[in-house]
């Protein structure tokens, strides 16, 4: 409806502007028509003829008798003969004066007329131009501001919106012809959003699941495996010990399953949420004590403080710690526990042969396992899931060589 409006007033400006034209041209070339001023000039010589000083002076005018000869002139510029008059396009104007013929030729300057029109056509052009840029001038930043810059606000915003970034509202303006759609185009950012949010939950509720169960299988199914070996060790029996070989079997089959989900699944179990709060640290005894199914880990105390934990996460990193103890050292554990500035330390050691000094820096990182391990199932993500489990509670993970055996140091901060 604006655009119409505005095409109106362009269309009235240029069909005023051809109008004004038009009337100037007639008025300017009119004046060499004005019959009525000729009568007036004609009629006031006639009565003035021999009284040259009373002659109209509103024309450029001369007069010339029978034979050609000038008899009076009021401008030098005047025309002096029918030739000239006829050259000029000058007005010849007969004259009786008792019995004698003059002619009266009346000069049309129409050179000069020529150019004050021309001036004025120019002024008027100028002058319309004038009105027609800034009406111009106006609707562009009308469009800039109703369309334009909304607009590009729109692409920026969707381009952003293509990049991920669903954080930041478009702002709406409804004095602009995208008002509602900018409005609509935000409860559609806000609804993306909504769902990327749901759709991160379950992926962390999936990858939670996975690294829960997959701990929570491998812990059962090491103790299942550990008492089919001893089982088959003590029996004197040929078919028991064919039925312990069959469990042995299978829990090596489950054992493998698992850590093949695990691999598969936790390619970025580093986005899996860690939630730490204040608890107690006796709330530890628990957690060795489920980890330590083996009954390997010596005998301890740890201090009463309050500490910064999750409890999921905090015991899959004992049971990764000790699980490794158990697989690739298999003695007992020492756990040593105090308070050392801000962090309860839990230091365990065992007495097995340690990793080489070259390997032992790398042992956190992703998939990185040590040459004592390549004999031994595994994947080599337990000291680097443990690690970023325990950064996320704000603590520190450590691992050391010691004479003899090797060392895991957790440090959790004290609330």
């Amino acid at each position: 409806m604006k655009r119409r409006y505005f095409i109106i007033v362009i269309l009235l400006s240029f069909i005023l502007e051809i109008g004004i034209m038009l009337i100037l041209i007639n008025k300017n070339y009119s004046f060499q028509n004005d019959t009525v001023k000729i009568n007036e000039l004609v009629n006031e010589i006639e009565d003035n003829f021999n009284n040259q000083e009373k002659y109209p002076s509103y024309f450029d005018y001369s007069i010339i008798d029978s034979k050609g000869l000038v008899i009076y002139k009021n401008n030098n510029d005047t025309s002096k003969n029918l030739n000239d008059a006829y050259k000029n396009r000058d007005t010849i104007v007969d004259l009786s004066i008792e019995g004698d013929n003059y002619k009266i030729l009346i000069r049309n300057d129409l050179s000069s007329i020529i150019f004050k029109n021309n001036q004025s056509i120019l002024t008027l052009v100028i002058v319309v131009s004038m009105i027609q840029f800034i009406v111009l001038g106006l609707y562009y930043l009308y469009l800039e501001r109703s369309i334009l810059s909304p607009f590009k606000d729109m692409k920026d915003y969707a381009e952003r919106i293509s990049c991920g970034d669903l954080d930041i509202p478009l702002k709406m303006d409804r004095g602009n012809n995208f008002g509602a759609f900018t409005e609509s185009f935000d409860i559609m950012r806000m609804e993306l959003k909504k769902a990327r949010i749901k759709e991160k939950e379950a992926n962390d509720s999936k990858r939670e699941l996975v690294a829960k169960l997959s701990h929570d299988i491998k812990t059962p199914v090491a103790s299942i495996k550990s008492s089919s070996e001893l089982g088959m060790a003590i029996t004197k029996d040929s078919k028991d010990k064919y039925y312990f070989d069959c469990i042995n079997t299978k829990a090596d089959q489950i054992n493998t399953l698992v850590s093949n989900l695990l691999v598969s699944s936790l390619e970025d179990l580093e986005k899996i949420s860690v939630s730490p709060t204040p608890s107690s640290s006796y709330i530890l005894y628990d957690l060795i004590k489920n980890s330590d199914y083996l009954l390997k880990v010596n005998k301890y105390q740890i201090p009463e403080c309050k500490i910064y934990m999750d409890r999921v996460r905090l015991q899959q990193v004992i049971d990764n710690i000790i699980s490794n103890s158990y697989k690739y050292a298999n003695t007992n554990i020492d756990l040593e526990s105090y308070i050392e500035n801000e962090y309860l330390i839990l230091s365990f050691r065992d007495y097995g042969n340690g990793v080489d000094l070259v390997e032992l820096p790398l042992l956190t990182e992703k998939y990185k396992r040590g040459k004592n391990a390549k004999d031994l199932d595994g994947v080599g993500l337990g000291l680097y899931i443990s690690k970023s489990f325990i950064n996320e509670m704000d603590g520190i993970l450590e691992i050391n060589n010691s004479n003899p055996g090797f060392v895991v140091t957790i440090k959790l901060r004290i609330i």
